[in-house]
């Protein structure tokens, strides 16, 4: 990009990072953009870039493909359940081990490598995601979220006093992987919860401006099979009509259903992203034409220069 298209970028975004100012925002990182070495360096960068503009992100993520690679590599078979993956004392192990561990901590050191200070945690730090198993359907070790510990995640926002920034305040970046303290009858085990869900129920405690869901596809599509039927904006209103309609394939369902959880949680809106878009977050939210689809209430006042 040339000088001055990086100088147009800056001024056309102005007014929306204006907008979003000292507003928090929950990302939930998963997909291509995880396990792609360019697609991770811009998502980091793009994280960044929020922080540095004075915009809290809290990012929430998954790692389904290193948990697949892992299972292979030990020689676990995976069990499924009506679809649903079955999680036994063995796989929640080595889904602790991988979540908590080493993706969390590659994702933390990339963002302390771009200099700002980032806090490597899973749900059961601070018994952030408090959980319990279903009894609906045996899944073995998987849980719903039924408390989010705000008060913790406000204390990590709030950061601390930098020695080697003259005392200043330093705000951190809390990073979370998608592992839950198991309470009630479940009361101290690890269970593996859905890190969209986590996402949204974070993004609901939190009262946070958006959610945004990183995926592997454009956004919601009323044709699944073309990409140009993208649905760049709908109200909350509309998400039953849209699957009544068949316009949402049964993949986007359960993104459609976090979406709801987080604005029906007083976040303002929720955008649904293609991870696979090099700097996809801040095209979605500073570029002035949506890549993806953006979820609100249908009296939402939208970040854009013309209506601030």
């Amino acid at each position: 990009m040339s000088e001055k298209s990086v100088q147009e970028a800056l001024i056309q975004g102005l007014p929306y990072i204006q907008a979003l100012r000292g507003k928090t925002i929950v990302v939930k990182y998963g997909g291509n953009a995880m396990i792609n070495a360019e697609l991770k360096a811009s998502v980091i960068k793009d994280i960044v870039f929020l922080h540095t503009v004075g915009i809290p992100v809290i990012l929430v993520h998954g790692g389904g493909p290193e948990i697949e690679a892992m299972l292979r590599a030990v020689g676990k078979e995976s069990r499924f359940v009506n679809g649903l993956r079955y999680t036994d004392e063995e796989t929640m192990s080595i889904v602790q081990m991988v979540l908590c561990g080493k993706v969390n901590k590659e994702i933390t050191a990339l963002l302390e490598a771009e200099g700002v200070h980032a806090l490597g945690i899973c749900g059961i730090d601070g018994a952030l995601f408090q959980a319990e198993r279903e009894n609906k359907l045996d899944l073995g070790f998987v849980g719903k979220i039924k408390k989010v510990n705000v008060n913790f995640l406000r204390a990590i926002m709030q950061g601390c006093r930098s020695i080697e920034n003259d005392g200043q305040q330093d705000r951190i970046i809390p990073v979370i992987s998608s592992v839950a303290l198991g309470v009630g009858a479940d009361k101290g085990l690890s269970l593996n919860v859905n890190a969209d869900t986590a996402a949204a129920l974070t993004a609901e405690a939190i009262k946070a401006e958006k959610l945004i869901l990183m995926t592997d596809v454009a956004g919601l599509l009323r044709d699944i099979q073309n990409p140009e039927s993208l649905i760049r904006e709908a109200n909350l209103a509309d998400i039953d009509k849209l699957k009544k309609e068949g316009a949402v394939s049964k993949g986007m369902v359960p993104k459609l259903d976090c979406c709801e959880i987080a604005l029906l949680g007083g976040v303002k809106a929720a955008h649904i992203i293609d991870g696979r878009v090099p700097h996809g977050l801040l095209a979605e939210l500073f570029g002035g034409e949506r890549i993806g689809t953006m979820i609100c209430h249908s009296d939402f006042k939208k970040n854009t220069p013309e209506e601030n």
